[in-house]
Order: C-alpha cells, then sequence, then structure tokens
C-alpha cells in the first residue's frame, strides 16, 4: 500500500528538481508551472509512476492507488486508498506563508466538511482521515524543499478555527434590514443597494506560517542543497505503517538520510511536547 514512507523513498532514488522540464519530456507538454508540475509529482511518488511515460497507464495506476483526485476550489488534492489525503500547496520563498485561501488549517480531514465534493464524501467509506500538507518550495523554478507534515503536528483542532468563522458569521448576521442568503463562505449579502442589484460575497482567506519558522527549533536548512525533503509526523503514525516499510527507509545506504526522534508543540496546547519522527534528506 502507498504511503509517505514509500513516497520518500522513491524521491530519494529518484531525486528530481528541474519538475516542469521533467514532465514536458513525458509528453505532457501542458505543464508549463512549477505548481502544475509539482501536483503531478506528488502523485506520481505515491503511485510510483514517475518513469511512466505511457498516460493510459499512468492513469490506471492513479485509480488504483488514488480513490479521489480533486480540484483547485475543494480540499483535499488527492486521497489515498483506504489512507491518508494529501494537499498540496506551493510556495517560491523558503521563508513565504502558505496561502489556504477559504480552508483552514486541517489537523485531519472529516467527510462533513461543507468543503468537499459529494465525489470526495462518497469515493470511500469514511468519516475521518489524517491528512498530509506536501509544501513544496521552489526557486527559479526548481524544486528546493518538499515538506511532507501530517495535518496533526501543524494545525490545531478543527473547532479552534470554527470558532473564529462562526462568530464572524453570527456577527455578520446582526446587521439590520439586509438579506442573507446560505452560503458555504462566511457570509452573503443581497440587495445592499435601493435597486436591489448588488451583493457583498463575504470570504475568508486563511493562510499559515511556513514551516521553515514554525519548526525552527528542529530543523536545520542545508543552503548548498539542491534538493531537501522534510517529513514530519507523530511518532505513533510512523510506528503505524507496514515493517517492511519503515525497515526499506531505514535500510537505505544515503548518508545524507536522517530519521530521528524529536518533540515538537502541540498545535492546540504549546505547553505539551509531542513525541514526533522527522525525515531529512538532501543532496
Amino acid at each position: 500500500m502507498a504511503n509517505i514512507l514509500t513516497a520518500i523513498k522513491i524521491i530519494i532514488n529518484n531525486p528530481i528538481t528541474d519538475l516542469v522540464n521533467f514532465y514536458k519530456s513525458q509528453s505532457q507538454n501542458k505543464i508549463n508551472s512549477v505548481g502544475d508540475s509539482l501536483e503531478y509529482f506528488i502523485k506520481d511518488i505515491f503511485a510510483d509512476t514517475l518513469s511512466e511515460n505511457d498516460l493510459n497507464e499512468k492513469n490506471k495506476k492513479y485509480s488504483e492507488v488514488f480513490s479521489y483526485i480533486g480540484n483547485l476550489n475543494n480540499p483535499p488534492d488527492i486521497i489515498l486508498q483506504n489512507s491518508d489525503a494529501i494537499e498540496v500547496k506551493k510556495i517560491e520563498s523558503l521563508t513565504a506563508d502558505i496561502a489556504l485561501n477559504s480552508s483552514y488549517p486541517k489537523s485531519k480531514l472529516y467527510a462533513d466538511n461543507p468543503m468537499l465534493t459529494k465525489a470526495c464524501r462518497e469515493c470511500e467509506s469514511w468519516q475521518e482521515k489524517d491528512i498530509i500538507y506536501a509544501i513544496g518550495v521552489s526557486k527559479n523554478s526548481k524544486l528546493k524543499i518538499l515538506w511532507l507534515i501530517y495535518g496533526d503536528c501543524y494545525a490545531a483542532d478543527k473547532e479552534i478555527y470554527e470558532r473564529i468563522t462562526n462568530t464572524i458569521s453570527y456577527g455578520i448576521k446582526q446587521i439590520k434590514d439586509v438579506e442573507f442568503s446560505k452560503t458555504r463562505e462566511l457570509g452573503r449579502v443581497n440587495k445592499v443597494d435601493p435597486l436591489g442589484i448588488t451583493y457583498l460575497r463575504i470570504r475568508g482567506m486563511w493562510g499559515i506560517n511556513n514551516p521553515t519558522s514554525v519548526y525552527d527549533y528542529i530543523f536545520q536548512r542545508q543552503e548548498t542543497s539542491n534538493l531537501q525533503i522534510v517529513a514530519l509526523m507523530r511518532k505513533e503514525k510512523y510506528l503505524s505503517f507496514p515493517q517492511t516499510h519503515i525497515h526499506e527507509l531505514e535500510n537505505l545506504t544515503e548518508k545524507n538520510l536522517n530519521i530521528r526522534d524529536v518533540n515538537i508543540k502541540d498545535p492546540n496546547n504549546p505547553a505539551k511536547l509531542i513525541a514526533a519522527k522527522m525525515i531529512n534528506y538532501y543532496r
């Protein structure tokens, strides 16, 4: 079964940095941006299809490995069959924050999230999934860092964010003499003007700090490397993967691969520390 450990092993064995030209060489000429190529790259490392040039065969493998592939407007981007969800984000600076747009950061993905499509909810029989944030940092159109972070190491529980959105929505609805519509956004006000032809959409634009700064107490950037991969997950998550996959990764002879125990701040209470695993590879 595909998972984050098998994906990291594939990256180590296929350390590609120029993603745009790599995918152009595979006859996918529509790939012109790092963002598009990063999404294909994430799918290919999990599906083990980096070397597959036949697009029909690649799509067939995708259908075997993924239960859902999403779009730009609705999270998540990918769901592994009976396993984790993946959200892909691209930034172009080592210190830039990550734009999440109308979707707040998630420690877990829940099937009752109104932002999900019907196809996503019904792709499997599921209620809750772990979610991986795959954050690619590019420089001069080359992939420099790829973070693979589990949401429960990065984001607080959903109640923290929903308290804010619910309070804002409630406050907006207290405005007198305006008409509101049901919406997935924070609110929509209709008939703002005397003619009743103008409406106002009220949207949340969420963002989250770059993991380089969030985890500056355990992370060190390899300035001279061409590519650095950093994965972070709770220790119990790491130990939940098949032992064969753990051993295969830990037994790689790459000198620049480091797997270590770390303690990270609990996103719900920074006074508490969580036992976690950090996987760091660079070349």
